[in-house]
């Protein structure tokens, strides 16, 4: 038996795109000579349709393109993903259902038993877990099929009651095959060869694991489709962040398994955040192998928000710090130069090497470029408002009014020419409050909101690989906001060197303040930054989807009170 992976990049709601491009996957697989294609998780709609999924013409359309498509499935299997009605009273409407296609007809419904409900993820909102578990015959052999979650139930403390291949051994499956939508994080990739590698080792049958690749708005998929032998050994791994297709032989996998000797053990992690525990802390998070997958996936995530919405332009303020100039670089890279304007706004307080910086940057990339100074718009606002201000000292409320200012002359111009602002503020800033809103945490997508700042300069010198595309001042120099004399961000926050490493503990290892000062930390220092943290959960409420990259990042996957007293 031949079967092929097809690893595609859908867009959620859009039906007849989603649908041309399964077609023209189970034609390709044809001519290929495929028995069976295997798509992903929920292909039919795009992953996750959220909300979308409570209208009923939302999932009728679901039924109407799989219709469409079985018409397709006549000399050839076809495994899709998309919502199934759930016919008993009981429980929730819809199953997350894997659809078996032969011969034109719904020939299998497979649902999924796992309904993960943690971090980004929902499902339990919208899904029922399946009642139920079989094995699908096709051609001879018998298939164990399951969806996403369904193969991450392993480990010493997992977090559901039931294991579905549990379930479906019983009954001697020839082979396992499971369709995802597993996003990217940094670890993701480790975490997804450890476990597909662990259940080949216990259940001594090959998997055929089909992952989506694509960006949805602040979600991103990486795709690395996998294929391992009943022996442990990886068979292939396709192509990371970009679509693939192929094909394999179930015969030559079975003979590749029987002449091999079983793969020796390794370490299995079951967790992204188990991988890299007991490193240091900033080399494990801007090592070269993060950096350049972080790289494809913020030029992915760029470049899929702009065209799945229809925007063409990126409009954003470079500063000639670093991270006005990384965001300019990665967004070059996504949509192209010509669609990519940078506006210099120097305010009274701005360095002559900052204009330079900035403006050498966009001569390197090639990108349009103005020149704005706002000492003008500044002045005027301190002249409306001194009888209010009165005497009182130079203060945030100046400094903040200059950041404001920029906001308003980039959204002026985004509006005007119909350019999507894209928000520079790295994670470390975010965390800490370090930035102001409708201000500099103004845009519609945030590119760097889940790095933090040490990844951010690790991401420029990756950037810089090759040649000198970020200038090298802007690298070296100190961070500043330079909103009043003299600034640095080390006037207002630790150095970023520590900053991020207690930042690390708190957010994405959920690690409380006893034993991140157990790891060394200066206690007054740790009680100062995590009360930073909650007391800006208010500014992080408000602000654009960021691009999520790591295990636990800001926005829909870390929910937590804005009126709360906890460590504030």
């Amino acid at each position: 038996m031949k079967i092929a992976l097809a690893q595609q990049n859908y867009h959620i709601g859009n039906f007849e795109e989603n649908t041309r491009k399964i077609i023209e996957g189970i034609e390709w697989a044809k001519k290929q000579g495929a028995d069976l294609v295997v798509f992903s998780e929920l292909c039919i709609c795009g992953y996750p349709p959220r909300d979308f999924l409570e209208f009923d013409d939302f999932i009728n359309k679901c039924y109407t393109a799989v219709d469409e498509i079985r018409e397709h499935a006549d000399t050839i299997g076809v495994l899709i993903g998309a919502p199934a009605r759930n016919l008993r009273v009981e429980g929730k409407d819809l199953f997350n259902a894997a659809f078996f296609l032969y011969e034109k007809k719904i020939v299998a419904e497979v649902h999924k038993t796992l309904l993960p409900n943690y971090d980004i993820f929902d499902e339990y909102r919208y899904f029922e877990p399946a009642f139920e578990w079989n094995l699908v015959s096709f051609k001879g052999k018998k298939l164990a099929v399951t969806i996403c979650e369904d193969i991450w139930n392993m480990g010493s403390n997992p977090l559901y009651r039931v294991t579905p291949m549990e379930m479906l051994v019983k009954d001697g499956p020839d082979m396992m095959i499971n369709l995802s939508a597993s996003p990217y994080n940094y670890a993701q990739d480790i975490v997804r060869n450890s476990l597909v590698k662990a259940h080949t080792l216990k259940y001594g049958i090959p998997m055929f694991y089909c992952n989506t690749v694509g960006s949805q708005t602040e979600i991103v998929f990486d795709g690395g489709s996998l294929v391992y032998d009943a022996a442990g050994n990886k068979v292939a791994e396709m192509k990371y962040f970009e679509e693939d297709y192929q094909v394999f032989d179930l015969a030559a996998i079975e003979t590749f398994a029987a002449e091999k000797t079983v793969a020796s053990d390794e370490p299995v992690y079951f967790s992204s955040a188990d991988v890299g525990v007991g490193e240091d802390t900033i080399r494990y998070l801007t090592n070269e192998k993060n950096m350049e997958e972080i790289y494809h996936a913020l030029t992915l995530g760029i470049r899929d928000y702009f065209s799945k919405m229809g925007f063409t332009k990126a409009i954003l303020g470079a500063s000639g710090g670093i991270d006005s100039a990384v965001v300019q670089a990665l967004a070059v890279a996504a949509i192209g130069k010509e669609n990519v304007r940078a506006v210099l706004m120097p305010s009274p307080y701005s360095s002559g090497h900052s204009v330079e910086d900035a403006r050498q940057l966009s001569e390197n990339l090639g990108n349009p470029y103005d020149i704005v100074p706002i000492k003008e718009v500044y002045e005027s606002f301190l002249s409306t408002l001194s009888p209010i201000f009165k005497d009182s000292p130079f203060g945030i409320a100046e400094e903040n009014i200059q950041s404001r200012t920029r906001g308003n002359l980039l959204m002026a111009i985004s509006n005007k020419f119909g350019y999507i602002l894209l928000n520079t503020s790295n994670k470390s800033e975010l965390a800490t409050g370090y930035g102001t809103l409708y201000g500099d945490m103004a845009g519609g997508l945030g590119v760097l909101g889940d790095l933090y700042k040490m990844q951010v300069f690790a991401l420029a010198r990756y950037i810089n690989r090759s040649r000198e595309i970020i200038p090298a001042n802007i690298i070296t120099k100190p961070p500043s906001a330079e909103l009043r004399p003299n600034q640095k961000d080390s006037d207002s926050l630790p150095e970023y060197d520590t900053l991020d490493r207690v930042l690390y503990q708190y957010i994405e290892q959920r690690n409380g303040p006893k034993e991140i000062i157990k790891q060394g930390f200066d206690p007054v220092l740790v009680a100062r930054v995590l009360r930073l943290v909650n007391n800006n959960e208010y500014k992080r409420n408000q602000f654009c989807p960021i691009i999520r990259i790591s295990t636990k990042a800001f926005g829909v996957g870390r929910r937590v009170p804005i009126v709360g007293k906890y460590l504030s």
